[in-house]
C-alpha cells in the first residue's frame, strides 16, 4: 500500500525581512518595509522647488548607517508636473480628535476586510464553439473580522448575523457585462473563517484578440449596494502549451525560483476529474473544488530541511526543488522535477519548465529499480507511487495517470480595507496598494514618498493617530512629512526604546485603508534632567556616552548584516 504523505509534512516557520535606516536624530529612524523590502532603495527626493536632487537641510549633523549600504544621490528625471506635487488639505481641527479616535479603533480591533483574488498566469485561449475554462478556476477569498460586522444606518455597527454579506460577480474587463459574460460568485464560509468563491466557467474565445486581460469582481452588498469593483493581475493569453524544446529566450513563459504556482492532475484528460493540490488540516490533499499557490523553490541537498536559501534563475527539468504552501507555511520534502511525455518520466532532460507543461515530482534516494517513487494522488489523498523502468530506454520511467501533474504559474492580489471608521455610501474601490516606501532627509525635516498604485487627491497618509502632511504627485506616488516623534508622546525626549508605528491611509470620506507597512522612530540617547541638589555629571561623560552610543550602533550594524 502506497504510503501517505501527511505524515511527510513540516512546518516552515515564515520569516520576515527588514530593511533599516539608522539615524542619531530624535527625528526618526527606521522604517521597517514588508513584504518585499529589498527591493526598495532609498534615494533623496527632488527638490520641490529647484527640481533638483538634494537632502532637506537638518540643523544638525549626524551619523547614518544603512543596511541596504550608504546610497549617494542619483540624478532623477521629473516632469514639470512632478516637481510641485499637489499639497492635499488637512482635517479640519474640529475632525481631527474624532478620526484619531476612529483611526485608534481601526488599529485597535483590526476590524479591516480584504479581498483577495487568486488566478493563474496564463489562459489558454478557445476556439470555435469550445470553452476552455479557466484552469485552476479564479478564487475570491474574504478575510478578515470586518466582514462580520453589520452596519446599521443611524446606529454605528453592530455585530451582525454570520455568514456571506455580500455577493459577487466576475468576468473579463472590456467585457459588456452580460449574464453570459460574467459568473456570479456565491461565497461559503470555511473553517478557517474565510469565505471562498470560485468562478468555474470563465473563458477567453478566438474573437477576443487581445493578449493580456484582467479579470473584473464586483462586490455588492446584500441590500443591491455596490461595495466596490476590484482587478485582478495581468492574465497573458496563449494558444496552447508550447511542446518545443524551451529556451530561456522566451522568458515570458518560463518559471523561476521563488514564484508561486499551483498543481493539478486531470485523468485520462477530462474536465470532470481535475484534482488540485491543495492544503487542508495541516496535511497534503487532492481537492476538486479549491486549490493552493505555492512557492517553488530551487532547493540545495546541503542545507537542513526548511531552510530555503536564496536562488536566483529559472527552474530546469532535474532540479531539486521544494513546494512550499504560501498560506499555512508546510512544505513537501525536497523532490526532483521531470519533464513527462507520455506518461514517461523523462530522466536526463534539463531544460527550463515552461506554463502547463506537463511533470512529475520524484523523492530523491535509491528505490527498487532506480527509477524512484513519484508524487501522486489516490482520490482527495496525496501518497507516493512507485515507478517502474522502461524496458525500450532506460532514461525513462513508466508513471500512472495520477502522478502526471501540469504546472502553472499564479498571480494574486489583495485589497485592505475598513468601513467602520465612518459610514460611506460610496464604492471603497479604487483600494490604494503601497509597493514600497522611500525616505528622504533628516533631522527636523524627512519625507517620505509612497510607491504604489490607486491613489489619489483624496487620500492622508497616517502614522499611527497622527495624521501627516501629504501631498499627491500621480496616480503612482505620494509624498508627506514625517511628523514629529513628539506628536507621540510627551516624554520622547527620555525614551531608550524605539517607537513603531503602521502606516495607513484614510479618505477624504473617512474610509480606512490599512497596509502592511510600519514606521520606526528612534529618539537619540538623552538624560533626564536632574533633580534640584543632584551631583553634576563629569564634564567628560557627555562625550563618553556619545562614542558608546556610536560604537554600538556601529557594531551593531555590522552584526546586523552578517545575519
Amino acid at each position: 500500500m502506497a504510503p501517505d504523505l501527511r505524515s511527510s509534512a513540516w512546518v516552515v516557520p515564515v520569516g520576515s525581512v527588514q530593511a533599516s535606516l539608522s539615524t542619531r536624530q530624535p527625528k526618526y529612524l527606521t522604517h521597517d518595509l514588508h513584504p518585499n523590502p529589498l527591493s526598495c532603495l532609498t534615494f533623496p527626493l527632488p527638490d520641490l522647488e529647484g527640481g533638483r536632487t538634494k537632502l532637506a537641510p537638518s540643523p544638525h549633523s549626524f551619523h547614518s548607517t544603512c543596511l541596504l549600504g550608504s546610497m549617494p544621490p542619483l540624478p532623477l528625471t521629473i516632469t514639470a508636473a512632478q516637481r510641485r506635487p499637489a499639497p492635499i488639505p488637512r482635517s479640519s481641527p474640529e475632525l481631527v480628535p474624532v478620526l484619531r479616535e476612529g483611526v485608534r479603533q481601526c488599529l485597535r480591533q483590526q476590524c479591516e476586510q480584504t479581498v483577495r483574488i487568486l488566478h493563474a498566469k496564463v489562459a489558454q485561449k478557445s476556439y470555435g464553439n469550445e470553452k476552455r475554462f479557466f484552469c485552476p478556476p479564479p478564487c475570491v477569498y474574504l478575510a478578515g473580522p470586518g466582514w462580520r460586522v453589520k452596519p446599521v444606518q443611524g446606529q454605528g455597527h453592530q455585530a451582525g448575523e454570520t455568514g456571506p454579506t455580500v455577493c459577487g460577480y466576475m468576468g473579463l474587463d472590456g467585457a459588456s457585462g452580460s449574464a453570459a459574460e460574467t459568473q456570479k460568485l456565491n461565497f461559503e464560509e470555511q473553517p478557517d473563517s474565510r469565505e471562498f468563491g470560485c468562478a468555474k466557467t470563465l473563458y477567453i474565445s478566438d474573437a477576443d484578440k487581445r493578449k493580456h486581460f484582467r479579470l473584473v469582481l464586483r462586490l455588492v452588498h446584500r441590500g443591491g449596494r455596490e461595495l466596490g469593483t476590484f482587478h485582478s493581475r495581468l492574465i497573458k493569453v496563449i494558444s496552447k502549451p508550447s511542446q518545443k524544446k524551451q529556451s530561456l529566450k522566451n522568458t515570458d513563459l518560463c518559471i523561476s525560483s521563488g514564484s508561486k504556482v499551483s498543481l493539478f492532475n486531470r485523468l485520462r484528460s477530462q474536465t470532470v476529474s481535475t484534482r488540485y493540490l491543495s492544503v487542508e488540516d495541516g496535511a497534503f490533499v487532492a481537492s476538486a473544488r479549491q486549490w493552493a499557490a505555492f512557492t517553488l523553490h530551487l532547493a540545495d541537498e546541503h542545507c537542513s530541511q526548511g531552510d530555503f536559501p536564496p536562488r536566483e534563475g529559472y527552474v530546469r527539468y532535474g532540479s531539486l526543488v521544494q513546494l512550499v504552501c504560501t498560506v499555512t507555511g508546510i512544505t513537501l520534502p525536497p523532490m526532483i522535477i521531470r519533464k513527462v511525455a507520455k506518461q514517461c518520466a523523462l530522466l536526463d532532460v534539463d531544460e527550463p519548465i515552461s506554463q502547463l507543461h506537463k511533470c512529475a515530482f520524484q523523492f530523491p534516494g535509491d528505490s527498487p529499480g532506480g527509477v524512484g517513487t513519484y508524487l501522486c494522488l489516490a482520490t482527495d489523498k496525496v501518497v507516493q507511487f512507485q515507478a517502474s523502468p522502461c524496458p525500450k530506454e532506460s532514461n525513462r520511467a513508466l508513471l500512472n495517470d495520477s502522478s502526471c501533474w501540469t504546472i502553472i504559474g499564479t498571480e494574486s492580489v489583495e485589497f485592505s480595507f475598513s468601513t467602520s471608521l465612518a459610514w460611506t455610501r460610496e464604492p471603497v474601490t479604487p483600494v490604494p496598494l503601497i509597493s514600497t516606501l522611500e525616505l528622504s532627509g533628516g533631522g527636523d525635516v524627512a519625507t517620505l514618498e509612497l510607491h504604489g498604485e490607486n491613489f489619489h487627491a483624496g487620500l492622508k497618509v497616517w502614522f499611527g493617530d497622527v495624521e501627516a502632511e501629504t501631498m499627491y504627485r500621480s496616480p503612482r506616488s505620494l509624498v508627506c512629512v514625517v511628523p514629529d516623534i513628539a506628536a507621540f508622546g510627551s516624554d520622547w525626549r527620555w525614551l531608550r526604546t524605539p517607537i513603531t508605528v503602521p502606516v495607513s491611509l484614510v479618505r477624504a470620506d473617512g474610509l480606512f485603508y490599512p497596509s502592511a507597512f510600519s514606521f520606526t522612530y528612534t529618539p537619540e540617547y538623552s538624560a533626564r534632567p536632574a533633580p534640584p541638589g543632584a551631583l553634576e555629571p563629569a564634564t567628560d561623560a557627555d562625550a563618553l556616552l556619545e562614542s558608546i552610543h556610536h560604537e554600538f550602533t556601529r557594531t551593531n550594524f555590522h552584526l546586523f548584516i552578517q545575519t
